[in-house]
């Protein structure tokens, strides 16, 4: 969420332990009427930017992303640093 919102996109989203989503919108999204408000076209550019980069995730916002144990360090930053260059094309 930090790299998104400080290329200047509104988003918003959560976690629970090692599981996380997040939308293009202001916020808060509390149900499906707030989650449809968000902007699924610039998701979509979002997510195939991160394929083209080796980062796959949920191909929908509407979905949960999971991280766990095999996780490492260096695969959350390579997760960041593409985020960071995919918000900065968007």
């Amino acid at each position: 969420l930090e790299a998104g919102k400080a290329a200047g996109h509104s988003l918003c989203g959560g976690h629970i332990s090692g599981m996380f989503g997040f939308f293009f919108t202001e916020g808060p999204v509390n149900c499906f009427a707030d989650a449809t408000k968000s902007d699924t076209d610039k998701f979509a550019k979002w997510h195939r930017g991160m394929l083209e980069r080796g980062v796959y995730l949920a191909p929908s916002q509407y979905e949960a992303g999971f991280m766990s144990l095999a996780h490492t360090e260096e695969d959350i930053e390579k997760t960041i640093e593409a985020a960071k260059e995919v918000f900065a094309t968007l």
